[in-house]
């Protein structure tokens, strides 16, 4: 029961320091003249990821490798299959060509980079340069197909942006945003590892089952909160943009700092289960959004019942 109990008091800190340090760093932006373009695009696509950065670079920091690698892996399986399947189920989401061509192909290429690289062995410090430099050029190449704000795919990150609300006016109180938003994230962070690896040891499973369920779930809530505020609103290209920048990220970004720490070794059931769940849920994302741009309703509920699919065996045949 008590680790139970730091499980939840560290994924509500996790929660509320996100959300904190995304609306202390867009006021910042806001006051620094910074685009809503690239504020929708790196603040928010990027600040929705902060619990699991900083959830995995404390496990990397830790020695706890599985619940490092888990934490992403199972992620960028809970975005798609549980927050999208949600929020289509609220109202289907259509998505702009550009971010179908684009942003989700990168989320096929970097679940492929990450397979390439496990393959290999542990994750090393020139596996990790690859995967941040596959990040920035993402980015480089993102800004500049989008810095026309007129385009629809440039509106989807300054809506990004617009769907946080009360922004700090004063820089005091931004200041405390952020400062407080990063305090909150790393207390959280250290609460819930602790209360991870104790449910993992009391049910007598592994912490790469507890990273890539619970865990991996609770630095998920940010992502959930954003898309399905924006389901609720009727903003689809948001919902999706979300949770593909944030796979993006997850992979590129959390795995390429949190192995710049330090080493991590890949368990085998990521090798030989998790991490092609991770490809085919995204190669099947794409094949929905292809099928009129958009994933219905029906799509959505096949989304949600892939991811209990996905817990149950996790814990029937995965566990050890």
């Amino acid at each position: 029961m008590l680790d139970t109990f730091y499980l939840l008091i560290g994924v509500a800190l996790l929660t509320a320091g996100g959300e904190g340090l995304i609306r202390g760093s867009l006021g910042f932006a806001k006051r620094a003249g910074v685009s809503p373009l690239l504020s929708g695009l790196v603040i928010v696509g990027f600040g929705t990821s902060m619990p699991e950065l900083v959830v995995s670079a404390n496990a990397a920091i830790n020695g706890q490798p599985d619940i490092a690698i888990g934490n992403v892996v199972g992620s960028n399986i809970a975005n798609i299959l549980l927050i999208l399947g949600l929020c289509a189920t609220i109202t289907p989401l259509a998505v702009s060509p550009l971010s179908l061509r684009r942003d989700a192909t990168m989320v096929i290429a970097a679940s492929l980079l990450f397979i390439l690289l496990a393959s290999g062995g542990p994750l090393t410090l020139i596996d990790a340069l690859i995967l941040l430099i596959a990040l920035l050029s993402y980015l480089v190449w993102t800004y500049c197909t989008e810095k026309n704000i007129a385009a629809p795919s440039g509106q989807l990150h300054i809506a990004e942006a617009e769907e946080i609300e009360k922004l700090p006016k004063s820089i005091t109180l931004t200041s405390v945003e952020i400062i407080g938003g990063l305090a909150l994230l790393i207390a959280g962070s250290q609460i819930l590892l602790k209360g991870a690896v104790g449910i993992a040891t009391g049910l007598g499973v592994s912490e790469a089952v507890i990273g890539l369920t619970l865990v991996a779930v609770g630095t998920s809530l940010p992502e959930l909160t954003i898309s399905v505020i924006a389901a609720l609103r009727r903003h689809a290209d948001v919902a999706v943009g979300n949770i593909l920048g944030s796979n993006i990220f997850n992979i590129l970004g959390i795995l390429g700092v949190s192995t710049l720490l330090q080493p991590l070794a890949v368990t085998g059931r990521v090798l030989v289960f998790d991490q092609w769940v991770m490809l085919g849920v995204a190669l099947l994302l794409f094949l929905f959004l292809c099928t009129g741009r958009k994933l219905s309703r029906i799509e959505g509920g096949i989304l949600l019942l892939g991811y209990l699919s996905y817990l149950a065996a996790s814990y029937l045949f995965f566990s050890a």
